[in-house]
């Protein structure tokens, strides 16, 4: 493929998830009436969970949960982009963020989550928004869940993006969003606002088509993008903790 046809391609990709968006924020305009406006040193940080040797949930295709999690995670990253947001990836490719003197594939897990967790917490007036996939013994179980960290600032975020998957793609999830367990070790360490996405299951063998797909991506980084975007601004000093 020449260089102009690549351009071209990013330039119609990156309109498409303008549209996506702008159709996301109209459509929640209408019923609830919101605003969108960021504080200039609020800070989003995006977290494409799993990477590198630690590749996640494994699709019923194949393909490990860590390339969706990025990819849905740098189409959100652009659209922020476009609205001017401060924003911060933990990972910008198939990687892990461990440690050199990690090892062994626990020691590299371990590491990874340590030193996500100073990222987000060396970052003031953040939020945290962490994307992941879901899998199931039970093929037939589908549908997007959202958690969060704490019932304060975290919840209202959660319960808007998870309304707001079901309103625009997903109207037979009746989920409601739901506070994290206490087995995620990076959403029980950090003290901002936070929330993490499974944005379906790949176990489910349609919706893993459609997690796979650009198109679907976007719409999930646009519905992402626009819960943000009319979520009021964070109290700089508040914590979690």
């Amino acid at each position: 493929m020449s260089r102009r046809s690549k351009f071209c391609r990013f330039v119609f990709g990156s309109v498409l998830m303008m549209c996506c968006l702008f159709l996301v924020i109209s459509h929640w305009q209408s019923d609830a009436g919101t605003t969108f406006s960021r504080m200039p040193e609020q800070t989003l940080i995006i977290d494409p969970g799993h990477g590198g040797e630690d590749g996640g949930a494994v699709s019923v295709s194949g393909q490990p949960e860590s390339g969706i999690n990025l990819s849905i995670s740098r189409r959100m990253d652009q659209l922020m982009g476009f609205y001017g947001v401060n924003t911060v990836m933990t990972r910008e490719s198939d990687v892990s963020i461990h440690d050199a003197d990690a090892h062994t594939l626990r020691q590299k897990k371990v590491s990874d989550l340590h030193n996500r967790v100073a990222l987000v917490n060396s970052i003031d007036n953040a939020t945290l928004l962490s994307i992941h996939q879901n899998a199931s013994l039970d093929g037939s179980v589908c549908g997007a869940h959202v958690f969060y960290a704490d019932e304060i600032l975290s919840r209202p975020l959660a319960d808007k993006i998870q309304n707001m998957i079901r309103d625009t793609l997903d109207p037979d999830n009746d989920r409601a969003a739901q506070r994290v367990g206490t087995g995620v070790y990076l959403m029980n360490h950090i003290s901002c606002r936070a929330v993490l996405v499974e944005c379906g299951f790949l176990s489910h063998r349609e919706e893993d088509c459609l997690l796979q797909s650009q198109d679907y991506q976007k719409k999930l980084a646009a519905i992402l993008a626009a819960c943000y975007l009319s979520e009021g601004d964070t109290q700089e000093g508040e914590s979690l903790v």
